[in-house]
């Protein structure tokens, strides 16, 4: 890594171009904040071109905000984003594509478990041609091997069952294009999985591999429960599968009560056996039940995600913007309405 000069300050031209957008969302991550803006400016300030970077703040409660106040006054090349409250990692990642100007687009997490160093190499395989860099993770240091087991299985399910081409093992690391960016921006869902949105556009894709590393500082946010809820939104959002397999399930079910009453039938007429009522009626009414539940719930899971959609939310609101060390009123990609008609930003 390249050491800084302790009076070190970046050139900013203010009407130079911004060749290179570099999108990094945080929720508490105080602790890393410092050490994640030196490795980047680093790498940034070698490649010789006009960049910026767009720190989306998702509602911290720690002294996240504060630290990228503090990193937005001193670094001009810095535009600090501060959403109202905490909408979700996919909702802070909206906003850092609204705000990004580069021709160029990356996103990557704070932690620097995906490490900057790698940019130069995925700039390359824009310059040649790619509208989206995908970063594949060949190796998951620091992670427990649940995590890892239970990742490398989603992936491939969320292939399986869904019509996009989803490339298994990738994260948010990866850059966009402008014209990935315009494209995602056409998008207007309430209910987002960008992983998957990244997919659907279907622009010219590269995939790079590398070693992922552990966290350099602070704890991961992410809970088993909140992986598991990203994981249905991916699959919901994505696919309806689900409903076909509970559609599949009930006619099995069904097919299964017509066998067994025949079989009931059969042996009292033939066989003369006695009717067994109380255990098998209560085993089918067990398992129709469950089955029954099980497909109300998936229906309203859908019926759900088409309510939220019906009420055209925005999908965040940002406190407050502060580019070039200045508080700013509106932002240039504020300044027009969204496709869905309504503008992204409100003023507290």
């Amino acid at each position: 890594m390249n050491a800084l000069p302790e009076n070190w300050h970046p050139e900013f031209h203010e009407d130079s171009k911004t060749e290179l957008s570099v999108i990094v969302p945080l929720y508490n991550e105080h602790e890393v904040i410092a050490l994640m803006h030196e490795r980047l400016t680093a790498v940034l300030v070698d490649l010789g071109i006009p960049y910026e970077l767009v720190l989306v703040d998702d509602g911290s409660r720690d002294g996240t905000p504060h630290a990228m106040s503090q990193l937005a006054e001193a670094d001009p090349t810095v535009t600090a984003v501060f959403l109202s409250r905490n909408f979700g990692k996919e909702a802070a990642l909206t906003a850092g594509l609204e705000h990004a100007a580069g021709d160029a687009v990356i996103i990557m997490d704070a932690d620097l478990q995906d490490p900057p160093e790698l940019i130069p190499e995925m700039l390359q395989a824009w310059k040649g041609g790619a509208d989206v860099v995908c970063m594949r993770r060949r190796s998951r240091a620091g992670e427990t091997w649940f995590k890892r087991f239970s990742a490398h299985h989603f992936y491939r399910l969320l292939n399986a069952i869904s019509d996009v081409d989803i490339p298994p093992d990738t994260g948010d690391f990866r850059l966009l294009s402008r014209k990935a960016v315009y494209a995602l921006k056409q998008l207007n869902e309430r209910n987002r999985y960008m992983k998957g949105l990244f997919a659907w556009i279907g622009l010219p894709t590269t995939v790079i591999e590398y070693d992922r590393m552990p966290r350099a500082a602070g704890l991961t946010k992410w809970n088993y429960l909140g992986l598991l809820n990203l994981a249905f939104q991916g699959i919901t959002s994505f696919s309806t599968a689900p409903l076909r397999l509970a559609m599949v399930g009930g006619l099995l079910t069904a097919l299964f009560g017509i066998l067994f009453t025949l079989w009931i039938v059969v042996k009292a007429l033939v066989l003369g056996d006695p009717v067994q009522g109380y255990p098998s009626l209560i085993s089918m009414i067990t398992i129709l039940g469950g089955a029954q539940l099980l497909s109300i719930g998936l229906l309203g899971e859908y019926i759900g995600k088409t309510y939220y959609e019906a009420k055209q939310r925005p999908v965040y609101l940002v406190r407050e913007v502060v580019r070039r060390g200045k508080p700013v009123e509106q932002t240039a990609s504020d300044s027009a309405p969204s496709p869905a008609g309504k503008k992204w930003y409100a003023t507290f």
